[in-house]
């Protein structure tokens, strides 16, 4: 499968600003072929239009989507699951959310489900309520797999290591867990942001990098290369991030307390690649080259978070969507890749884009 542009319903323009038919609409127009559906956005559209029925939301999206030749990549995030202290609670999310999150994803018609790694923070008493157990992750992420393979079609899982997670915070970790859960159902999200955010960047300091940065991640890398089974890449995230003009501290704006500095970082300071006159700073195109060095073809997705996307102006998605593509276009030159018809369908929509803006 040649590599397709896909982008984030989130990454268009804040839920309950922007409505969903409209980003869709700007994303069909900029080219993407694909779109990674955020629950957010399909809550927002139930409530606003159908009385809160997710169903019906669901085959809205799923006719809108086929009449504008986009896929869903994937429905998510289903967050908070494995790992969990309150064994209730995992069975509840494995036992009753589930089953919906499965009836919604064969109505949109996508077989991917994706479950970030869990960064559920302490109770009221400082108390933690995840476990680092991997044993226990593992047993848990196990059970949701199972439970994938039973379905008509087997629906899939796609486990992503978040840098600001309290257990599964790098690749080498989420790829452990992906070896050890070994389903044919279960595989991995390699992320450009996450994985540089990680060992490359720290918002909290002066220099916006870790004290051995470059060194851990050409380490990293060279560590990806060698070890991941691309097979298990179920799709992968090109972004980059802003380098801050003053530490991520309590005095920021962008400081939420009880959360991590790198998730505040995430949410509002995330940037598409060669954005460098923006503030971007990671060494996104090394992260990239690998994923595609080790013979990866599939999804490309932008997935941004940024406070931007919360801007009222009813261009904001068009802004967003034409910003996303024109990084795409750089990636494609800068890696050579290898893309559906040469990018001759984008190239020739993004004329006609181009001529009428």
């Amino acid at each position: 499968m040649p590599n397709r542009l896909g982008i984030a319903s989130m990454s268009l323009g804040r839920p309950g600003i922007h409505d969903l038919p409209s980003k869709l609409h700007q994303a069909a127009l900029h080219g993407y072929q694909g779109i990674e559906l955020f629950f957010d956005d399909l809550d927002h559209l139930a409530n606003l239009l159908f009385k809160g029925d997710h169903i019906a939301a669901a085959h809205h999206v799923r006719q809108l989507c086929d009449t504008l030749h986009l896929s869903i990549i994937c429905l998510q995030p289903f967050f908070h699951y494995e790992g969990l202290l309150d064994r209730t609670e995992q069975q509840r999310l494995l036992n009753e959310k589930l089953p919906k999150w499965f009836e919604l994803s064969r109505i949109l018609g996508t077989d991917l489900i994706q479950i970030p790694s869990n960064f559920l923070p302490a109770d009221s008493n400082g108390q933690p309520r995840t476990t680092g157990d991997r044993a226990t992750i593992v047993s848990d992420l196990q059970a949701i797999a199972d439970k994938g393979l039973q379905q008509t079609p087997p629906i899939r899982f796609v486990y992503e290591s978040l840098a600001w997670a309290n257990h599964i915070n790098k690749w080498e970790d989420c790829y452990e867990v992906v070896e050890r859960v070994n389903r044919p159902n279960f595989g991995m999200c390699l992320d450009t942001f996450n994985i540089a955010g990680c060992v490359y960047a720290d918002p909290t300091h002066p220099t916006g990098k870790t004290p051995n940065a470059d060194a851990d991640l050409r380490n990293s890398i060279a560590h990806l290369r060698a070890r991941v089974d691309v097979s298990k890449v179920f799709y992968v995230q090109i972004v980059d991030g802003e380098r801050l003009t003053a530490p991520l501290d309590e005095s920021h704006p962008f400081h939420v307390s009880g959360q991590p500095a790198r998730m505040n970082w995430s949410r509002n300071a995330r940037l598409f690649a060669f954005e460098e006159e923006r503030g971007g700073y990671l060494p996104v195109l090394d992260v990239a080259k690998a994923f595609f060095d080790i013979g990866f073809e599939g999804w490309v997705s932008l997935e941004l978070f940024s406070r931007t996307l919360a801007d009222p102006d009813p261009s904001t998605p068009r802004a967003h969507a034409r910003r996303g593509r024109d990084s795409w276009k750089k990636l494609v030159a800068a890696l050579e890749l290898k893309t559906e018809d040469s990018l001759g369908f984008v190239i020739n929509l993004l004329a006609v884009v181009d001529a009428t803006n």
